[in-house]
């Protein structure tokens, strides 16, 4: 207490500005925002990283699924029924076609509208956003000895069309399926059995796996 009956004001203690007992001096006041900041980024990278991960496998299910209904309408039709993949403008759309005259799904034939339309086309990132058929920089290819070179999406020889025959076999191929980020995806199907396979790209140890 002051002569005057006035209390004493609060002592400033030693060191970096600090005021009273319990107070904190600007440094680390600054230290602990730069830090707040700094986790704040790392989380949100984090969760976009997640986010476009889930995004894109997804995808990659969805058009393994699309192929799988395709196979099933071609045994129960008992007619060839295929999916067309058709890049403008920088974006794939595919769609899915019935053969209409006994001699396969053709591209001339869709033209004609011998082959008829199974629904509407579709694009990959109306229902999937970010995500499209492409290929990632660094991205080695799923069999030894071959090669990406090109950067083409849709591997199914020089056709757009991956088709299932009324037994269940289809066109050999594989569709590379990528995120916003670092993620990768192929559908493969096996022609033989026309089963279809999602394999996964490994960034860091640089190889395919099931997811």
């Amino acid at each position: 207490m002051s002569p005057n009956g006035m209390p004493d004001r609060l002592a400033v203690s030693e060191g970096c500005g600090r005021t009273g007992a319990d107070g904190f001096s600007l440094l680390e006041v600054l230290v602990v925002l730069v830090l707040t900041i700094i986790l704040s980024t790392l989380a949100v990278s984090f969760a976009h990283a997640r986010l476009d991960q889930s995004r894109t496998a997804g995808a990659a299910w969805y058009v393994a699924g699309r192929l799988g209904l395709a196979r099933l309408e071609a045994v129960r039709r008992s007619a060839y029924v295929a999916l067309q993949f058709v890049e403008r403008d920088g974006r794939y759309r595919f769609a899915t076609y019935v053969d209409g005259n006994r001699n396969g799904v053709r591209t001339r034939d869709i033209a004609l509208n011998v082959d008829r339309r199974l629904g509407p086309e579709e694009e990959l990132d109306h229902q999937f956003p970010q995500v499209a058929f492409g290929i990632c920089e660094g991205v080695s290819a799923i069999e030894p000895g071959d090669t990406l070179e090109g950067g083409d999406p849709i591997r199914i020889g020089q056709s757009t069309l991956l088709s299932f025959s009324p037994d269940g076999s289809a066109t050999s191929g594989t569709i590379y399926i990528r995120g916003r980020q670092l993620s990768q995806y192929a559908v493969r199907v096996l022609g033989t059995t026309g089963r279809t396979r999602i394999l996964r790209f490994d960034f860091q140890n640089q190889r395919w796996s099931a997811p």
